[in-house]
């Protein structure tokens, strides 16, 4: 197993939110805007912008075997796969990623 898959599997596998963005990402933006919408418990979210990252391309192609996509976001809460930027949003308007989020033991 590489270092990359290490590191990520090891971030999903640890916090109940784990997010793998890039800063200039307007979907990124969006889960974003949803997920800090809510108050997590401590330690239980995690986010990494990933496009400084010298791993960058490794990291994306690890997301796209893990996720079946190598876009960004890549939104993962107790340790499976949510989906990106769009269906995060949604999932907040809808309600469902609050029910979604309790149920995990994420929040306050």
């Amino acid at each position: 197993m590489s270092d990359v898959q290490t590191f990520v599997d090891e971030k999903i596998g640890t916090h109940k939110v784990a997010v793998f963005s890039k800063s200039h990402c307007p979907f990124c933006h969006k889960a974003k805007a949803a997920l800090e919408s809510f108050k997590f418990k401590p330690n239980e979210f995690f986010w990494l912008e990933i496009e400084d990252r010298k791993d960058c391309r490794e990291m994306q192609d690890y997301l796209l075997k893990v996720t079946g996509e190598r876009t960004v976001p890549r939104v993962f809460i107790n340790g499976r796969f949510y989906g990106g930027g769009t269906e995060t949003e949604a999932a907040y308007l809808d309600g469902s990623l609050e029910k979604t989020l309790i149920a995990a033991g994420a929040l306050e």
